[in-house]
């Protein structure tokens, strides 16, 4: 455009001069430039009518797959004698190899294909527009257009296989599963002690028992295992997330959410999520491979943010969990959200927190300047006797440091489920 006008300014600077000097070879000079002009707009480009194809290899990957991106774009209009084609990539996938730009000549029904491959972190990621320049024959004529391609990449957040996590809710569903139910019944765990029932198993019979209370017989009862509800909660408040250099605190929250979700289906359970933020994405609990796939995507989507209604715990929907069911926080925590969990833990929930190390999580990155070294220990005191308030009020947490696996720091902290006796003593 700028060559364009500037041969047009020296076509009418060389005219006016021609015409106040009376020199014919001035004017003489620009008809040549004028004619030139003239075939730059009689055969100036059309207006592109362009029909743009996306198709993604997949719509739903985990996180650093390669996926590869085709765009076909079919000119349905007349002849494009120079067109040059470039496809948005969002800012935040990174772009590894392939061709997401051409030039090329487009005839009526021509197509241009364009095939390139990216990766990125979590995220749901939209693909909105391809940018087309075309030009004239000339190089002096340009028309821009912004054409709609619409596609989706949504890429999940990793997972860690959890071995079992150990937890004790108040009230189990009456389907089999790996919690301890706190009823007798067929299981693997020694429960109690009972008298003998015509049809029980002549193995379960505990003779020692027996031989005590002749001619009384009683059999061993061992403890139901069932599934439960579970709701995960994630924390996503601003004011509760520390950002560094080299990454953020809430992305290790959303893999622990992802990994624990993964457990407890896993184990047959029910499982709910509560992203808990700038708004509340509630995702209703279901079974099995569809609910990991509906707990995942919304992950993919979860930001932190800034909410006046939901800046603390206070305005937890408690109403969206089933009584008495597991609740699992994954929160850094603060000091003000120790009366909720209080509260919780009081309406017959049975709750665990799962506590990313906010303190060690800056520290490491801040360096080791005394003063950084003196505020560090000053942070992590503060935050060790607001987790013994936690602990103290029954609650089960994990402190975990996020340079340390998660499986590892479940098992530490929480071990094995201490054995309780529930049945009779046979004195």
């Amino acid at each position: 455009m700028r060559r364009l006008l500037l041969l047009s300014g020296v076509v009418y600077g060389l005219l006016f001069l021609g015409l106040v000097m009376l020199r014919g070879d001035l004017v003489a000079l620009a008809i040549p430039i004028a004619v030139y002009l003239g075939a730059v707009f009689l055969y100036s480009p059309p207006k592109p009518q362009l029909r743009t194809i996306r198709t993604l290899s997949a719509s739903c990957v985990s996180q650093d797959v390669l996926v590869v991106v085709r765009l076909s774009v079919v000119n349905e209009g007349s002849q494009l004698d120079e067109v040059f084609i470039q496809d948005i990539i969002p800012n935040q996938l990174e772009f590894v190899g392939g061709t997401p730009r051409a030039l090329a000549v487009l005839p009526p029904g021509g197509i241009v294909e364009l095939e390139y491959t990216v990766r990125g972190r979590r995220g749901s990621f939209d693909f909105r527009d391809v940018q087309v320049t075309v030009s004239d024959v000339l190089g002096l004529f340009q028309r821009r257009a912004t054409i709609e391609a619409h596609g989706r990449l949504t890429i999940l957040p990793h997972v860690s296989r959890l071995r079992r996590v150990t937890i004790r809710p108040r009230r189990t569903l009456a389907y089999a599963g790996s919690i301890p139910a706190q009823q007798g019944g067929s299981g693997v765990e020694f429960f109690g002690i009972r008298e003998y029932q015509w049809g029980d198993p002549r193995r379960w019979i505990n003779w020692r028992a027996s031989a005590r209370h002749v001619p009384a017989l009683f059999t061993n009862e061992f403890e139901q295992e069932r599934i439960a509800d579970v709701g995960l909660i994630l924390d996503a408040r601003e004011q509760t997330n520390v950002r560094v250099r080299q990454g953020a605190l809430f992305e290790h929250a959303v893999h622990a959410t992802a990994s624990l979700a993964d457990a407890f289906l896993n184990d047959g359970n029910r499982v709910g999520l509560l992203v808990y933020g700038w708004f509340r994405d509630w995702t209703v609990p279901g079974y099995g491979k569809i609910q990991r796939e509906r707990i995942l995507r919304a992950l993919a989507r979860a930001r932190t943010g800034e909410s006046m209604v939901f800046g603390d715990l206070d305005a937890l929907p408690t109403r969206l969990f089933p009584a008495r069911s597991q609740l699992v926080l994954i929160s850094p925590l603060r000091e003000d959200d120790l009366p909720m969990l209080v509260r919780l833990r009081a309406r017959g929930y049975e709750l665990l927190v799962i506590s990313p190390d906010h303190v060690a999580f800056a520290a490491d990155a801040a360096g080791s300047q005394r003063a950084v070294v003196l505020a560090t220990r000053i942070a992590h005191l503060e935050r060790t006797l607001l987790l013994r308030r936690i602990r103290d009020a029954g609650i089960r947490i994990v402190d975990w440091r996020v340079t340390t696996p998660l499986d590892q720091a479940i098992r530490v902290s929480l071990g094995r489920a201490p054995f309780r006796f529930h049945g009779p003593v046979i004195g």
